[in-house]
């Protein structure tokens, strides 16, 4: 007669028996799936054993590197498993076209995202209303973005970063070695902060609303897409840190309530901005959707120009020369004094503009587009009609680094722009409600995007990264560590690429 012990063994032996028949049952399946029922009009599905898994680890370990493998066999079109769901690729600017410029009754980016960002960004903003009212937001947030203010952001940037280079610790004495990754998040928090948001807010950015900034980034994790509200550490954290940071933006609007204001006082900031605005059908913006739009609009200022302007740290680091290239451009420019910064100054800086331009060429934090299919969609020159089961998948990234367009195009070469001028065809522009923009999927350099969900921030980002890197440039000289050559590998774990941690370098104070 068998122990307890013998019977519970023998259970739990026969349990794990059934569980790996019934996945390698699963496997045959889906390999029989695969080699003989498919649809001659769908794309072709990159082969996979696990029917839930796919492609999935493949793609997030290397996207870019994922996609030109799946090209050579496959051609610019095909389908991956991701997550278990069908997503389908269509590289090349025919695929940035057909995805990103297509028709809103037929891709929807909200059905996408909106699971992944809400959490993030709050209720009632982004991706957490209709595309109509998203528009509406976009409009009230363009306040911000004009001309008029984008040249008074000038000045406040050169100074946060100069005071950042005074106070913060990092650059004490003549020389030394600092976090890339670290540093370039607190610069560009502090300058998006100042321009963006207002003195009023700027001051409240303390080590509190640094940590807070930190675990809210913490929901951007990939598993999100699935499970975004599964109990885990990270979720629990961003949930606190995001309660805390809408209080802080509702503590400021209740206050201003209460003192009042007068018609001069609200010109000066965005917050203000939003508590005279209303939506079309006369409703005034209620003051929770005017923290998450603050919330929103903090991280998307700040996400971007972090991570590449660490990249263009890395890049100056691994090619000094080309830092004193830039050090000598301003002083042939703007004298050798080199005085404050003014908009102006920045159109007499083409080799700066160019180091930004090849850097976001070939380290565009965000490598892929996602829109799910509403309505079947056939792909001209083609037989393949997408289904509504599938998500489509834009990568930008592919054509920014295709030879048919970019000679040596995983070489850094800021110069190569000197030859090249990306020039956006005027009558190629559509107004979605909130101004005129180019729709852009024609050319092969997007880094933020195209067609209707094209980043409106992208001038400040250009802006605040010309003033920031000017800046620092004023002040030092960069290097490598003695251990490494070039620039680190891109993490590709998180939803925004960046380079692997530390990002380190060295860095040398210029003679006053």
């Amino acid at each position: 007669m068998e122990s307890l012990p013998q019977l519970v063994i023998g259970q739990v032996l026969r349990i794990s028996g059934y569980g790996i028949a019934l996945v390698l049952i699963s496997v045959v399946l889906n390999v029989i799936n695969q080699l003989f029922f498919y649809s001659k009009n769908e794309p072709p599905v990159v082969f996979h054993w696990f029917p839930i898994l796919g492609s999935t680890i493949s793609y997030g370990m290397d996207p870019y590197q994922f996609f030109l493998s799946c090209r050579r066999k496959h051609g610019d079109i095909f389908t991956f498993i991701l997550l278990g769901k069908k997503t389908t690729v269509y590289l090349g600017t025919d695929g940035n076209e057909f995805i990103l410029n297509g028709k809103l009754k037929d891709v929807n980016a909200e059905e996408v995202y909106g699971k992944l960002t809400t959490p993030v960004f709050g209720s009632d903003v982004v991706y957490d209303c209709p595309n109509s009212k998203l528009i509406e937001q976009k409009k009230f947030i363009k306040f911000g973005l004009s001309q008029e203010a984008l040249e008074s952001y000038v000045p406040l940037i050169e100074e946060e970063v100069k005071q950042y280079v005074k106070t913060s610790g990092h650059f004490k004495g003549k020389s030394g070695t600092i976090d890339l990754g670290a540093v370039m998040a607190e610069i560009t928090i502090f300058t998006a902060g100042r321009t963006l948001q207002g003195d009023e807010v700027r001051a409240k950015l303390t080590s509190e609303f640094a940590d807070l900034y930190h675990d809210l980034d913490l929901g951007f994790s990939p598993i999100n897409f699935m499970l975004p509200w599964a109990p885990l550490p990270h979720n629990r954290k961003r949930d606190l840190a995001h309660a805390r940071m809408r209080e802080i933006y509702l503590e400021i609007i209740r206050a201003r309530r209460k003192a009042g204001t007068t018609e001069e006082s609200q010109t000066k900031d965005m917050i203000w901005n939003l508590m005279r605005c209303a939506y079309k059908d006369g409703t005034p913006i209620p003051d929770k959707e005017i923290a998450h739009m603050m919330i929103t609009l903090l991280m998307a200022g700040q996400h971007s120009s972090s991570a590449i302007s660490c990249w263009i740290m890395l890049r100056l680091a691994s090619e000094p020369e080309m830092t004193e290239k830039l050090y000598k451009e301003q002083t042939n420019a703007l004298g050798v004094n080199l005085p404050p910064l003014q908009y102006s100054d920045l159109e007499k800086l083409p080799l700066l503009q160019n180091v930004i331009k090849e850097t976001l060429r070939i380290h565009s934090s965000i490598h892929t587009l996602m829109r799910k299919v509403k309505n079947p969609m056939p792909i001209p020159g083609t037989n393949y009609v997408i289904p509504t089961s599938h998500t489509l998948l834009s990568a930008p990234g592919v054509t920014a680094r295709d030879e048919r367009y970019f000679r040596n195009p995983l070489t850094w070469d800021p110069h190569r722009w000197e030859e090249r001028v990306e020039v956006e065809d005027e009558s190629d522009t559509v107004d979605y409600g909130y101004g005129a923009v180019s729709k852009g999927t024609r050319s092969p350099y997007l880094p933020f995007g195209a067609g209707r969900h094209r980043c409106i921030g992208e001038k400040f980002a250009y802006l605040n990264l010309d003033v920031i890197v000017a800046t620092l440039v004023r002040e030092f000289r960069f290097f490598n560590p003695e251990d490494r050559e070039g620039v680190p590998e891109t993490d590709y774990s998180s939803l925004f690429s960046r380079p692997m941690q530390p990002a380190t370098v060295r860095w040398e104070r210029r003679e006053a």
